[in-house]
């Protein structure tokens, strides 16, 4: 594309294309808040209250454990298994024919000395999920501090819808694949009701030589009343860990709930009501327990495998840098197997290398984007907890590619150019759930462009979805752009005569409660994702303080000319004349052109649709045609800003209620309207389809 060279502005001030009226932000520390209960989550508890005055039950102890020496195990009272919990481990339920949870304290006393073990190491008690009673004799809190203090043993796991922050005080637990220690700094755990809840699970201790009850005395001090702590202090043994959990309210998570749609997102779905467990001392903090007739994570043998696999690779066991490529179908569960993934990897190397290439299914920016970022934290909540700004980025404006695969492809090697040969960091590179016809010969494409040394691939139900996409399979295999045999398609990566290269081929069988279906619950649909995603990002232009949400035509916008930025429309063809109808309310994605953009005093309008760097979005709330000037809310930084030549428009809406959940407006809300018809020749968009062949037609 070729555009003329501006015209330079003198003075320091007026140099300055974006124009901040704003004034600068403070960014203070976040404290933590009550949060207030529901309405429905209120008449829950008090039906709750009604129905635990029955008498509670749980398995009977036939045969009590007797001690052992170190070569031998306490042997463990029977329990039922029930679904598999998260991070492989299992979770057991207790049998509904039982006596007083009495007898199962007194059991422990005999065994461990009133919560310390008396002679040799001993087998954990009662491994499984924490809920009802078992609540209340582990856990303690603190009203004046507003948070609680937790004891699990070894395999104990904790399911839970809600948001918290969690601060590891003594031994380690696992939180989707990463490991927490004490010493390490308090993470956020996001568990929505759009996703899987999570599960916090206690590992076992690396010394066991440790006296666990004298170093963890002085440091429930810090967080309990004398009286909680000397009734925590029995629970504790050599494989104990110690956890603090506190309320957890950020900009995020308010900006969400002032939705009327969203101001459940983080209580237990209508499913999961009944098996809440809400008179616990974890009330209050934001977190409700789940009983174990609800699955967490599911992680079949095949899962674990492709991990460990994996985790070896990168410790050492091969050559160069591991490129990791994840495929899949549609809801089997891709996205979530590479969180863990990353999680797992971070418990070993510093950072992990992500690339963005699924359209659809974002996992750090809002939706339609490709990217390429260094993952440095654990993702412990799903992709809309942890939007985030790439180190590249390029908005491809469609959550398919199926309209311009070439321009997809030619995005993806682009991205990839801008990765440092030298860096020697695991890559994992996500793929679309599109694995038939096209989408199929892009995930081949893909492959022969890239140096990858492991191919995982998620199928579900031991049915095949497509074919096997193994180093052989490759050889003959027909891509959309390669063809074989099959060499590298980029040069850069490797000699253009080189043997076609060999990878692993790990399969993966998705074992989870509704594979292969999508959610139809509440806020469990793609688009739905999607929309979260995007409010997320846009929560960035909030303000830190406690208070208020405040809706977007109260905030002030930056002043851009027409004459600075070229605007264009990515997604489909629309008249020069309808540009700023099209582009007006809308999100644009803050590209940088090449090319300088130049200007006779008008707009500048782009004819094709560029591929360059994204640093960011904005909302373009108004445009004023007297002055020349867009008026444009962004969260990026000014300093960034100043690079920004080009605003894209693609088919990324801004999310419904953002527009008409906009308090303070008497009459009629701006940008809405019911008085539009359809039917009207040109109303609708035109979709354009370039240069995709069908099938059918590819032999002639």
């Amino acid at each position: 594309m070729k555009v003329k060279k501006p015209s330079k502005v003198k003075g320091h001030a007026k140099s300055q294309k974006w124009k901040d009226v704003r004034g600068k932000r403070c960014r203070p520390p976040i404290n933590s808040s009550e949060l207030n209960s529901s309405p429905v989550m209120a008449r829950v508890i008090k039906e709750h209250q009604v129905s635990v005055k029955k008498k509670p039950t749980v398995k009977r102890l036939k045969n009590k454990a007797k001690l052992v020496s170190d070569s031998k195990k306490t042997p463990q009272p029977e329990l039922k298994k029930s679904h598999t919990q998260a991070n492989g481990s299992s979770a057991f339920t207790v049998d509904s024919e039982s006596d007083d949870l009495e007898e199962w304290r007194e059991y422990s006393k005999s065994v461990l000395g009133n919560g310390m073990e008396t002679s040799g190491d001993m087998e954990d008690v009662r491994p499984g999920r924490l809920e009802g009673k078992s609540l209340h004799h582990c856990a303690e809190r603190n009203d004046q501090q507003n948070h609680a203090v937790l004891v699990m043993q070894k395999n104990q796991s904790l399911c839970f819808r809600g948001k918290c922050f969690l601060t590891c005080l003594y031994g380690r637990v696992e939180v989707m694949g990463f490991t927490i220690e004490e010493g390490q700094e308090s993470y956020p755990l996001f568990s929505p009701a759009s996703h899987c809840p999570l599960t916090i699970r206690a590992l076992e201790s690396s010394d066991r030589t440790r006296d666990a009850r004298t170093e963890a005395s002085p440091i429930l001090q810090k967080y309990l009343t004398s009286a909680s702590r000397k009734r925590l202090v029995k629970n504790i043994m050599s494989d104990s860990s110690i956890i603090l959990l506190e309320p957890m309210e950020t900009p995020l998570t308010r900006f969400l709930s002032s939705f009327t749609d969203l101001s459940e997102l983080f209580s237990p779905p209508m499913s999961e009501l009944m098996s809440a467990v809400l008179d616990t001392p974890l009330n209050g903090l934001g977190m409700i327990p789940l009983v174990s007739t609800v699955e967490g994570l599911n992680m079949s043998k095949s899962y674990r495998d492709a991990l460990n696999a994996v985790v070896g690779a990168c410790r050492g066991d091969m050559d160069g840098c591991p490129v990791i490529f994840v495929c899949g179908t549609k809801n089997v569960g891709k996205s979530t197997f590479i969180r863990v993934l990353i999680n797992t990897l971070l418990n070993h190397t510093t950072s992990v290398d992500y690339f963005e290439g699924d359209l659809g299914q974002t996992e750090f920016t809002p939706a339609g984007c490709l990217s390429l970022l260094t993952v440095t934290e654990p993702l412990l909540g799903p992709p809309f907890t942890h939007q985030c700004t790439p180190e590249h980025m390029i908005y491809y404006g469609q959550t398919s590619c199926e309209p311009d695969l070439d321009r997809y492809l030619e995005s993806l090697k682009s991205l990839w150019r801008r990765r440092p040969l030298s860096r020697e960091t695991p890559v994992i590179i996500n793929t679309m759930g599109w694995v038939k016809g096209f989408g199929f010969q892009l995930l081949v494409d893909m492959i022969r462009f890239f140096p990858v040394s492991h191919v995982i691939q998620l199928s579900h139900s031991g049915i095949t979805q497509c074919a096997a996409l193994t180093a052989e399979y490759l050889r003959t295999a027909q891509g959309y752009q390669t063809h074989p045999p099959a060499q590298t398609a980029l040069d850069e990566f490797t000699e253009s005569h080189s043997p076609p290269r060999s990878y692993a081929h790990l399969n993966v069988q998705a074992e989870f409660r509704g594979v292969g279906r999508q959610g139809t619950s509440k806020h469990q649909r793609s688009n739905e994702h999607r929309e979260l995603s995007l409010l997320a990002y846009l929560s960035q232009l909030q303000s830190p303080d406690p208070g208020p949400v405040r809706p977007l035509h109260s905030l002030t916008p930056y002043q851009v000319p027409h004459s600075a930025v070229a605007l264009g429309v990515i997604h489909c063809e629309v008249e020069p004349s309808h540009m700023f109808y099209a582009a007006n309310a809308s999100l644009v994605g803050l590209c940088c052109l090449a090319e300088k953009v130049t200007s006779r005093g008008g707009p500048v309008l782009l004819s094709q649709a560029p591929i360059c760097p994204c640093v960011g979005f904005g909302v373009l709330r108004g445009v004023d045609m007297d002055r020349g000037l867009y008026f444009l809310l962004t969260p990026v930084d000014p300093s960034i800003l100043r690079k920004v030549n080009c605003l894209l428009l693609g088919a990324i809406s801004l999310p419904s209620c953002i527009l008409t959940s906009q308090p303070g407006f008497e009459g009629e809300m701006p940008y809405v309207t019911t008085d539009y018809s359809f039917d009207l020749t040109g109303a609708g968009k035109l979709r354009v389809f370039k240069g995709m062949t069908r099938p059918s037609q590819m032999g002639m």
